[in-house]
């Protein structure tokens, strides 16, 4: 009897902890940047916090490439304010090789993304979520 409450309790727990995922966890396809390239950010959950990182490139051409910044934090330190809204991170730019205070907004499966440096704000376009 004792053995099955704490089965129930810890698949309640465990079940709990995947329903509760943050909504902006998951692939999204990036705009083209400056030079053409694009590419895919994988959002996670990092501890409180929401982070990205580069999973895939995409030239000019539309080709998938092993881009120096594979792999790399794209986006890191930013928190959920509620209503679709993330602030209080940062957002790296690798085409301009520049990191700015990031803003985030979610709607549905498109994320809105800007970044600023010293009140002056740039767009990073809408996302679009692929998985």
């Amino acid at each position: 009897m004792k053995t099955t409450v704490i089965a129930a309790v810890l698949g309640f727990a465990l079940g709990g902890a995947a329903w509760a995922a943050d909504p902006i966890v998951g692939t999204w396809q990036t705009n083209k940047d400056d030079n053409g390239n694009s590419g895919q950010i994988k959002i996670v959950e990092c501890g409180t916090a929401i982070c990205g990182t580069l999973v895939k490139s995409v030239d000019a051409a539309g080709k998938t490439y092993e881009s120096a910044n594979l792999g790399r934090k794209l986006i890191w330190d930013m928190k959920n304010q509620g209503g679709g809204k993330y602030a209080g991170g940062k957002v790296h730019s690798p085409d301009r090789d520049k990191t700015y205070s990031g803003q985030l907004v979610l709607s549905g499966n498109s994320l809105d993304v800007k970044g600023c440096v010293l009140g002056i704000c740039r767009s990073g376009g809408k996302w679009k979520r692929v998985k």
